[in-house]
């Protein structure tokens, strides 16, 4: 069924964009672009629950197989060369390592194609800093422990600010035009923050921080995760719209859910994991143009050697001397497999159910059943000049650029980290697909469709969006980074 421009559009953005976006036609100024990325018919391979014999003479013997190339695989590999271990070998389905951390880059710029900041961590979490240090980002301690990143790598002023109504306004949380009731809403959430922020178990364990693997399992923080986010708000008789759309957008953000697709603890774990006590800004971002790419970049090449990318993992076998893994070389047919003492699954945690041998003949896990991933895209636009300002007294073009009445999370500025503030640049421009049919629905749209999309929202804050927009790529996501 072929639907109209309007109908597409309506249901990505909603009917009142659409209609303004159909006012204007969009065959004048069309941009070049493509679908790039992942190839979704290898990953049904998946699915199909083929079997696969392996020649005697294709089978190796290692120690260790990593199983995903994104940012968790790599990051696995990465330790075991540190610590000398170095019999293991890591399987990537894709010809591109770092999943949905994975970046791109141009003749002048380095640019996100998934995940693009990392906030900076505490002084607890030993691991992740020491590949700061490694990285050499960072540039010593301050009084009370807590690493200090070297300037050029936070994030740069401006950092975000939304738009609105025809302008354009600091910050993400929207403070013009803010009712005495509003105001008060507004503080009185922070306070909740601040309690959750400050709160300790009996072990001394916060109930939000990062890693995930430090929160508190107290039954009064983990009470949290049986009602949504939505819920919570309304129990705390939160009914501000402002404050609502905020925290619509931060789950929106993080998970690509909506309030009441996703709990009270995931809520409040993005407000509060990043804030070291009450009264403080959350841990500032460390950024690059091309996003988390570069670590993702830094941690494939430690460990390029032990890599195989176009490798398909088909199934997972234990056995009593170990695991058993099969795959298939995605561009030589050719099915290999691997006797491993132990396996670090690395990929999405819903393909398990696929690929281990005993969760495909029995019942899988309770909490594989229940996992869900959501759908994205993220287009990439390459535009030879910045948008025009509408009105001088505008806030100025910032990293996170975002749009109120928009679906979508609007875009960051890959330019901005450099400094570079006029000429072109490249937009990355997020859009959650917040609904049960989401992955559906985004497969179903061909490459035009998606980018009409993208350039009609966009044109809500910027008319020439179009004329300026010279090149636009799109990468699908079936599941979330």
């Amino acid at each position: 069924m072929k639907f109209t421009r309007r109908e597409i559009l309506t249901a990505f953005l909603g009917l009142p964009i659409a209609l303004s976006a159909c006012q204007t036609k969009s065959e004048n100024d069309f941009p070049d672009g493509e679908i790039v990325g992942a190839n979704v018919n290898i990953g049904h391979i998946l699915r199909e629950n083929r079997n696969y014999e392996v020649p005697e003479n294709n089978w190796e013997n290692v120690k260790s197989a990593i199983i995903g190339g994104g940012a968790a695989g790599l990051a696995a590999a990465w330790k075991l060369n540190k610590e000398n271990f170095r019999d293991f070998v890591l399987l990537e389905l894709e010809s591109k390592i770092g999943g949905t951390a994975q970046s791109g880059a141009n003749n002048y710029i380095g640019y996100p194609w998934g995940a693009h900041y990392l906030p900076v961590p505490f002084q607890e979490n030993t691991e992740l800093i020491s590949l700061l240090d490694e990285m050499q980002l960072t540039e010593g301690r301050n009084q009370t422990g807590e690493i200090v990143v070297k300037e050029q790598f936070l994030c740069r002023e401006p950092e975000e600010r939304v738009f609105y109504k025809g302008r354009w306004y600091e910050g993400l949380y929207l403070h013009v035009g803010e009712s005495a009731e509003e105001k008060r809403q507004y503080a009185e959430f922070q306070k909740q923050i601040d309690y959750w922020v400050n709160w300790r178990d009996a072990n001394g364990k916060r109930a939000f921080v990062l890693p995930i693997a430090d929160c508190s399992n107290d039954a009064e923080a983990t009470a949290l995760d049986k009602i949504s986010f939505g819920e919570w708000l309304r129990n705390k008789g939160f009914t501000s719209e402002k404050l609502l759309w905020y925290c619509d957008y931060a789950t929106r953000d993080d998970y690509g859910l909506k309030l009441e697709q996703t709990s009270a603890w995931a809520g409040l774990f993005y407000f509060c994991s990043r804030v070291r006590k009450s009264g403080e800004e959350s841990q500032a971002f460390i950024t690059f143009p091309e996003g988390n790419g570069r670590f993702v970049n830094y941690l494939h090449e430690k460990v390029k050697d032990k890599t195989r990318t176009n490798a398909i993992v088909v199934e997972i076998i234990p056995n009593e001397k170990g695991v058993d893994v099969v795959y298939l070389n995605t561009e030589t047919k050719e099915i290999r497999g691997i006797h491993a003492k132990k396996v670090v699954f690395a990929a999405p945690i819903f393909t398990a159910k696929y690929l281990i041998r005993d969760f495909k003949k029995q019942s899988a896990p309770e909490f594989l059943s229940e996992f869900e991933h959501n759908a994205w895209f993220v287009a990439n636009l390459f535009l030879k000049d910045r948008p025009t300002t509408q009105f001088k007294r505008d806030f100025p073009l910032a990293w996170d650029n975002v749009i109120y009445e928009s679906p979508s999370l609007g875009y960051v500025n890959a330019t901005h980290q450099k400094g570079i503030d006029y000429g072109r640049t490249v937009f990355t421009y997020y859009f959650p697909m917040a609904e049960a049919n989401g992955r559906a629905k985004l497969f179903g749209l061909n490459w035009r469709e998606l980018a009409d999309v993208v350039l009609s929202d966009l044109s809500l804050a910027h008319k020439d969006i179009f004329q300026l927009t010279e090149k636009i790529d799109i990468m699908r996501w079936g599941h979330a980074m």
